[in-house]
Formats: structure tokens, C-alpha cells, sequence
């Protein structure tokens, strides 16, 4: 095994930080939209615009008479200052399902899957947590944008 010199190590934990500090700031809205946090966040938590690519959000905007269940229509106005602020802040990751049409299940990300892969089924169901989709059960800051490692806690 190779010994690393201090300044090397250090180096190499600098960057390690560096990632995970800019993989939470990818989570956070890159602006803020008071009518998106107010519509959004009535219901659930306004989720950040990065979790998501542009052409998946293009779709929810244009089914919110269907939104999940729910009838979230908005007023014309609303709607298009939502959407422009959704795509200019989305993510760059491909999110489609299997007949190639944009996810709209956050959830059902790759990315999801892959930062909750050790979540417990049993926690998935807990009557605290209910859904994946409830980010704020464990994510303390949901809120405001904060999904990192340091604001969760899982329900016990």
C-alpha cells in the first residue's frame, strides 16, 4: 500500500469536501421564485428545479389539472412565471421512462435511486415518512433547500 504524503491527504479530503459541499448547492434553487415556493409549497415541499430537466418540468406544468392525483391548476400568469423558473434552474440529467417521455417522479431519477439505495423499505412505509416523496420526514432543511448529509435524520 502506498503511503500518501500529509499534504497530498489533505488535498485529496479538500476535494472530497469540495464535492460533497457542491453536490448539496446542486440541490438548492439556484434563484428563488416567491410564487413558486407559495404554489408549490402549499402542498409539499417546492421542490429544487435541479432535480428535475427542463422537458420534465415542461410536462408537469402542462398536466397540473392531473398533478399526482390532484387538480393544481394554476392561473395563465402564474403558471408561465413557475415554469420559466423551473427551466432556467433545472437539472442537466436525463429523466425519462421507459417509452422515452419525461419523468415526472422525482423518485423515479436514477439520481433518487441511487442517494436513497440504502433506505430501508420499512422506513419507506413508516406512518411518519408515508412516501419518498416527502423529502422533509427525514430531511430536516427541506425547506430551504438543504438535503445534505448533516440535516438528516431518519425517523427512529
Amino acid at each position: 500500500m502506498t503511503k500518501l504524503s500529509k499534504p497530498l491527504c489533505a488535498l485529496l479530503l479538500l476535494a472530497g469536501l469540495a464535492t460533497q459541499s457542491a453536490q448539496a448547492d446542486e440541490l438548492r434553487p439556484a434563484g428563488h421564485n416567491a410564487t413558486w415556493q407559495k404554489e408549490c409549497g402549499t402542498c409539499h415541499v417546492a421542490y429544487p428545479p435541479s432535480l428535475l430537466p427542463a422537458a420534465s418540468w415542461r410536462e408537469m406544468m402542462n398536466t397540473l389539472d392531473r398533478h399526482f392525483g390532484t387538480d393544481a391548476s394554476l392561473e395563465a400568469a402564474q403558471a408561465k412565471e413557475i415554469l420559466n423558473f423551473l427551466t432556467a434552474n433545472a437539472g442537466r440529467r436525463a429523466a425519462l421512462d421507459r417509452d422515452g417521455k419525461p419523468l415526472q417522479r422525482i423518485t423515479e431519477t436514477n439520481w433518487f435511486r441511487h442517494e436513497h439505495d440504502e433506505v430501508p423499505a420499512r422506513l419507506w412505509k413508516d406512518a411518519r415518512v408515508k412516501s419518498p416523496a416527502n423529502c422533509a420526514a427525514c430531511h430536516q432543511k427541506a425547506e430551504a433547500g438543504d438535503y445534505s448529509e448533516r440535516s438528516l435524520r431518519l425517523p427512529r
